[in-house]
């Protein structure tokens, strides 16, 4: 039976700009309330249906983009759980849901090489993480088979979608950069993935059959999450990197050349004369690859220091530069 239309963020009960973490939770709390082994009520199969369809889509960035956009007709007029093996999925998910077989769908971690670390049940539902959400709800049966499975399997009919294994990658800002290879090692497997230049704090990288043994099916996937190194100089702000140019009070007043450290090393910038405290000066293309071609830019704003202790002679100067000077710091404009 397909399932009819209905407004997603209705069935759900979220807002329309509810965040990924808001819609999460509500379809966990409506999945345990409706879902057929709990509740008996004649409808519950539906009602059911209803919520992991709404789910499935509005968890996804570019399916809730396009549902935002075309709303009933965002997938071309296709109603999901009337594709081919839902029928299927939906059954096997309840008998591999209510089952007290192997397997705690329990989560874990382990050692992923430097700057790596595994974690088993990702931020959706999604392999482990469906199969701890059945073991919360049925009392610690999970799904079987160790844990790995997902009732989300590709609606293409026959091939199953691989399981995902989760780590995190963390890099320098440097790294993040430059790209290239990089060489990693899990449970005694080695292996290298290709790191993009320019990737991004958040960002998610698919390494296909990388997780390893998938049971007899297809390999797992390892999903990489880009975890950038707090810099101690460069700050990111997207394709644009910032950093602190502290200057003297003269150099302010007067201008000056002085040096800039970039990602790569160090370039010259002008601070023209009259520059205040926040001015940022722009270096072209010295910022981070943009997805595309080229890069952003790296802005030098200026911070003016003052000495924290005086000279005798300083001190005099800057009592007759008070006394000869008619400017107002306070004065509007």
């Amino acid at each position: 039976m397909a399932v009819a239309f209905r407004d997603y963020y209705e069935t759900l009960g979220v807002p329309r700009d509810a965040g990924n973490e808001d819609i999460r939770k509500a379809y966990r709390k409506l999945a345990r309330e409706h879902h057929p082994d709990v509740n008996k009520d004649p409808e519950a199969d539906d009602r059911f249906k209803e919520i992991s369809e709404a789910y499935e889509v509005l968890r996804d960035p570019d399916k809730r983009k396009r549902y935002d956009q075309l709303g009933a007709n965002w997938k071309a007029g296709q109603d999901v759980s009337a594709a081919p093996g839902w029928e299927e999925v939906f059954r096997r998910g309840r008998q591999r849901g209510g089952g007290a077989g192997g397997g705690s769908g329990g989560t874990g971690a382990s050692g992923f090489g430097d700057g790596v670390r595994v974690e088993f049940g990702g931020g959706d539902f999604d392999g482990a993480d469906f199969s701890e959400f059945f073991g919360d709800l049925f009392g610690g049966g999970g799904l079987g088979g160790g844990g790995r499975s997902s009732i989300f399997d590709s609606f293409g009919g026959g091939r199953r979608r691989s399981a995902e294994q989760e780590a995190v990658l963390e890099l320098s800002l440097e790294e993040a950069a430059a790209g290239g290879r990089k060489r990693l090692s899990i449970d005694d497997r080695d292996f290298e993935v290709d790191i993009p230049p320019g990737v991004r704090d958040g960002q998610r990288l698919r390494v296909r059959g990388g997780g390893g043994s998938g049971n007899g099916e297809a390999a797992d996937d390892l999903i990489l999450q880009i975890r950038l190194r707090r810099h101690p100089r460069l700050r990111v702000k997207g394709d644009d990197l910032y950093v602190d140019l502290p200057i003297a009070p003269w150099e302010g007043a007067l201008g000056a050349k002085v040096p800039v450290q970039t990602l790569t090393g160090s370039a010259q910038v002008t601070v023209p004369p009259g520059s205040s405290s926040g001015r940022r000066l722009r270096l072209r293309g010295e910022g981070l690859p943009k997805a595309g071609s080229g890069k952003g830019d790296l802005y030098a704003v200026i911070s003016i220091k003052v000495p924290k202790k005086l000279t005798r002679k300083e001190r005099d100067l800057f009592e007759k530069l008070r006394d000869a000077s008619k400017f107002d710091p306070r004065a509007a404009g």
